[in-house]
């Protein structure tokens, strides 16, 4: 019986033992889930979601630059529908003048307007493009 008693002690040690190397594997094995947790939440909050905003200014960035640059082509256009329709008026003008004199005049005139024309429209030309970039450059702007 003295061998039974001693048997069962040794078995009773023996499961302590695992028992708590169990635990201590347990403990150390939460552990480490808890820093990868907190590894991927540090890298999300660090690189996954700072990538995600850069990608969406990025997008509408190039979208701004997209609808900059149409304004700035339609504009080009009217001006130059502009500039093609006074041009017209004018020789129409001049086709109608009594004497050389009076076609001088009206070409002096038409030269004159259209150089006010052209720098009104070189004007407004830059500030479209001005405000294209300020527009395209917006969203990568940190907010």
């Amino acid at each position: 019986m003295a061998d039974e008693v001693k048997t069962a002690t040794d078995q009773t040690a023996s499961t302590a033992k695992t028992s708590k190397a169990a635990d201590a594997a347990k403990a150390a094995t939460d552990r480490m889930r808890e820093g990868a947790e907190t590894a991927r939440g540090a890298f999300t909050d660090k690189v996954v979601e700072p990538a995600k905003r850069a990608g969406e200014a990025m997008k509408e960035s190039g979208q701004k630059m997209v609808e900059g640059g149409s304004r700035v082509g339609v504009k080009m256009i009217d001006q130059a529908e502009s500039n093609a329709r006074e041009a017209f008026a004018a020789m129409r003008e001049a086709a109608r003048a009594k004497d050389l004199s009076e076609v001088m005049k009206i070409q002096g005139d038409y030269m004159r307007e259209q150089s006010q024309r052209s720098m009104a429209q070189a004007r407004e030309i830059g500030e479209l493009i001005a405000q294209f970039g300020r527009d395209a450059v917006a969203p990568l702007r940190p907010k």
